[in-house]
């Protein structure tokens, strides 16, 4: 984020020829929404908000009490660089506010805001890097996206081979324009996928920052005349999309996470944290990973963690610690995925490990083997427990952890459990063309 006030972004407005301002927000599944208004009506939503029907939003607001106001958060304001260089369009991203002037409580982004807070009134902040994944498919003669993709390239594959290279490119120049820090971008490791790494911040910051890219990332591509999609599983037989999440705490500005006395170079308050998210994670995975197609990533033999466990550098348990020191010393959890909804993932993996540092969890022994190549019998001398291995699970997981849903609130957590069981009973009723195949012509 930036320190705009005011004045600045009306004089940018008027020096970049603004024609439009996009209002953006996040419903609680993690979809942007947004609305338009001219330079001439910011003023006005600036101070009294820019009123919209809540209850045309699923999951927002009953049609009795509807009338709901977007408040725009003048640091995030950005151009849009694939605009038009006359009458470009601008976006600013808000808050959501009652008629009363209180926050909207189910609104994800003062979920996590509340987070930060209880966390900042204890003197710790939360920085986060994610590493988003995605794939570039092509689009049909109508341009509705497919599954295919010509290309063959792998992990680090460069071009020719890596045939989404020059879209790879666009993205991260568009990114730089719009003030990210690209530390990284390169091909993964199936077909057509891809990663971009951007520079870690504050919690907030990141979460407005992973909601951008994915806009970003789609609108370049379909520049390219491709789609991208952060579906986590899109193909079977290969690698998923994830979205890991590099943690660290700070305080007084130093990060806490660091202990060059320990043998692992960890502090105690990284222990304890690891040992709350450990502690909550199953009902985090609700969050973290909240479709239907979320959990098909989870199949074994394709690098996504599935036993609940932490290491040192080992890449096999759902959490390690990176090769680094000093103040990038940080937690890499790698079960989520891009479809979660950033605001709601970061605030309850802060709170479970806020909770792990007040009630000083520690965690189990660290597993520095490859848990994949275990046996069975291997693994349970061990106490591992597994991910839930659907949503079904994870739902159940979730409705059962106090704290998770008292960071949700009463309101949002029940309309959660509620669709994402229904989305489960949805899906459970599909035939799919598998099921077709094997049994059509035998049965």
């Amino acid at each position: 984020m930036r320190n705009y006030t005011r004045e600045d972004i009306f004089e940018m407005i008027e020096e970049e020829d603004i024609g439009f301002i996009r209002l953006q927000f996040t419903d609680i599944w993690g979809m942007m929404k947004n609305v338009a208004i001219t330079p001439g009506q910011l003023q006005k939503a600036l101070e009294k908000g820019c009123m919209f029907d809540g209850a045309a939003i699923e999951g927002f607001a009953k049609i009795e009490e509807s009338d709901m106001y977007l408040f725009p958060d003048i640091r995030t304001f950005e151009i849009f660089p694939w605009r038009p260089q006359q009458g470009k369009v601008a976006r600013l991203i808000c808050d959501v506010h009652r008629p009363d002037g209180h926050h909207y409580e189910s609104d994800p982004r003062n979920i996590l805001k509340c987070a930060i807070q209880k966390a900042a009134e204890e003197g710790y902040t939360l920085n986060v890097g994610p590493e988003c994944e995605f794939f570039l498919f092509h689009t049909d003669e109508d341009g509705m996206p497919t599954t295919l993709t010509h290309e063959k390239a792998g992990y680090f594959d460069m071009g020719p081979l890596d045939l989404g290279e020059n879209a790879r490119r666009d993205i991260v120049l568009t990114l730089e324009d719009m003030g990210f820090e690209v530390e990284a971008s390169h091909h993964e490791g199936a077909p057509a996928q891809h990663e971009v790494d951007f520079k870690y911040d504050d919690a907030l910051t990141t979460a407005d920052n992973i909601m951008t890219f994915k806009l970003v990332v789609k609108m370049i591509a379909k520049r390219h005349g491709l789609h991208a999609t952060f579906m986590p599983k899109p193909k079977a037989g290969v690698n998923g999309s994830g979205m890991h999440i590099n943690m660290s705490l700070s305080k007084n500005g130093k990060n806490i996470f660091q202990d060059p006395e320990d043998k692992n170079g960890l502090s105690r308050e990284a222990y304890y944290f690891i040992g709350g998210l450990l502690k909550h994670m199953k009902a985090i995975t609700c969050l973290t990973n909240p479709t239907v197609n979320s959990y098909k990533r989870f199949v074994p033999g394709y690098e996504a963690p599935v036993y609940i466990a932490w290491s040192m550098q080992n890449r096999s348990p759902l959490i390690r610690i990176p090769a680094v020191d000093g103040e990038e010393t940080r937690i890499e959890l790698r079960s989520p995925d891009a479809t979660a909804n950033p605001y709601l993932a970061l605030a309850v993996l802060l709170e479970a490990g806020m909770d792990g540092i007040r009630n000083q969890i520690m965690p189990p022994e660290s597993v520095d083997l490859n848990i994949f190549e275990m046996s069975e019998e291997e693994r349970q001398a061990l106490g591992l427990e597994k991910l839930p291995m659907t949503l079904a699970e994870a739902v159940d997981e979730l409705e059962k952890d106090e704290l998770i849903c008292k960071v949700l609130g009463e309101d949002l957590s029940t309309k959660l459990i509620e669709s994402y069981r229904e989305k489960y009973r949805e899906y459970q009723q599909q035939i799919t063309q598998w099921e077709i195949d094997q049994y059509l012509h035998k049965m």
